[in-house]
């Protein structure tokens, strides 16, 4: 049954996306794309309107007293994030803070639904304690009960801590008391408004798509109007090609003080999936590759094999974090080999998502990717010093 509701609802996202982008104009589609426009003017005006209350403090946030960096996007997924969280972690780390990453750990395994069900009946509050996917030293929860980013982060950080909550002030309370941590980092904390105190706002804007289609959810991929960009610190532009004069521009219109810093993520080595062994880059240069990913924007991560030599002959796109199966994975495996791949790649974000198989007929490796602040290093130095020493 769980299995049949979820192939449902990936069916679903997957026609909404064909939808919103536009690629679907049938009856039926143009019907949708027009209720969604009216619901999302109403989405707009909740926004403004719960934005405002929390600027005339109807709604009130808390502060824990620690230095607090929120890194989000204005757009749903795709803009190379979780690269971005690693990066300031791990400056942060090596310039004496003690950090924690707090995530609301999306698509990761809920509470059970009775006690999810007596809560709310109730109006208690949940009293849980935040998951422990990392304690700074040990890896503690699959990726499954922490989510995919969370423990890909807590992967390659084995030094910081990491937590999953919804409620990321009780998340942030307990780093403080039971870790020690001066520093939160917000995975995915544009839009999270509960948490303030000595707050730093990272917006990422993704080069390829700077604001969606412009339009807001649900009839686009906007949390908030671009106005809101007013309430960022520093700005990074991804997957930046060196031609970014328009955007800054318009970012100037929209926020004149922020930073704006321009990154690429650039591949590390391939890591096999099933063994961890690493392997050179060089590995993919003239041969044909297959690839596998669910992520928001898997063209990017396809464009990236072949920029790094690899003939890519076969692509299987899933639902951003489709949780693979078996027989998903022996499929790709039967057409690769169609193909004549010589090795199947996929994003170190899926990797977490497979499950074993006994048979490999064809190596599976993982991309590892970092980011490469190519314009603005100076600027992001200047951001990590004054967090460290505020």
């Amino acid at each position: 049954m769980r299995e049949k509701l979820r192939v449902w609802a990936e069916t679903l996202e997957t026609f909404f996306l064909e939808v919103v982008f536009e690629e679907r104009h049938d009856y039926k589609a143009r019907f949708t794309r027009s209720v969604l426009f009216g619901l999302s003017k109403v989405f707009q005006v909740l926004i403004k309107i719960r934005r405002w209350l929390y600027n005339v403090r109807i709604l009130r946030d808390k502060t824990l007293g620690v230095q607090v960096i929120a890194i989000g996007n204005l757009t749903v997924g795709g803009t190379g994030k979780t690269p971005v969280v690693e990066k300031f972690a791990r400056e942060l780390r090596d310039a004496g803070r003690n950090v924690a990453i707090l995530s609301r750990g999306y698509r990761s395994k809920p509470a059970p639904l009775h006690t999810r069900v007596v809560n709310r009946l109730l109006l208690r509050s949940d009293q849980t304690p935040p998951r422990i996917v990392s304690d700074g030293k040990s890896l503690l929860l699959d990726s499954e009960m922490a989510g995919d980013e969370p423990y890909m982060l807590a992967s390659n950080l084995k030094d910081v801590v990491v937590l999953v909550d919804k409620d990321r002030v009780k998340s942030g309370r307990y780093a403080i008391e039971k870790f020690g941590c001066d520093t939160l980092l917000l995975d995915d904390g544009f839009q999270y408004w509960d948490l303030r105190g000595r707050r730093h706002d990272v917006v990422l804007i993704d080069r390829q798509q700077p604001f969606g289609n412009e339009h807001m959810l649900p009839r686009g991929t906007l949390r908030e109007p671009p106005s809101h960009l007013a309430r960022a610190n520093t700005i990074f532009i991804t997957k930046s090609d060196g031609n970014t004069a328009e955007l800054r521009e318009r970012i100037g219109r929209l926020n004149s003080t922020a930073a704006i810093i321009e990154c690429v993520h650039r591949p590390l080595y391939l890591e096999d999936v099933f063994t961890g062994e690493r392997h050179s880059l060089d590995i993919i240069k003239g041969r044909k590759v297959a690839s596998l990913s669910g992520i928001a924007q898997p063209e990017s991560f396809e464009q990236s094999l072949v920029k790094i030599g690899g003939e890519l002959v076969y692509t299987k796109r899933f639902a951003d974090h489709h949780r693979f199966t078996q027989q998903e994975i022996l499929n790709a495996i039967n057409r690769s080999k169609k193909r004549q791949a010589g090795m199947i790649i996929t994003t170190q974000k899926d990797a977490v998502r497979f499950p074993k198989i006994d048979r490999r007929d064809l190596p599976f490796y993982f991309m590892r990717v970092e980011i490469q602040i190519v314009n603005g290093a100076n600027d992001f130095q200047d951001c990590v010093r004054k967090i460290c020493f505020r």
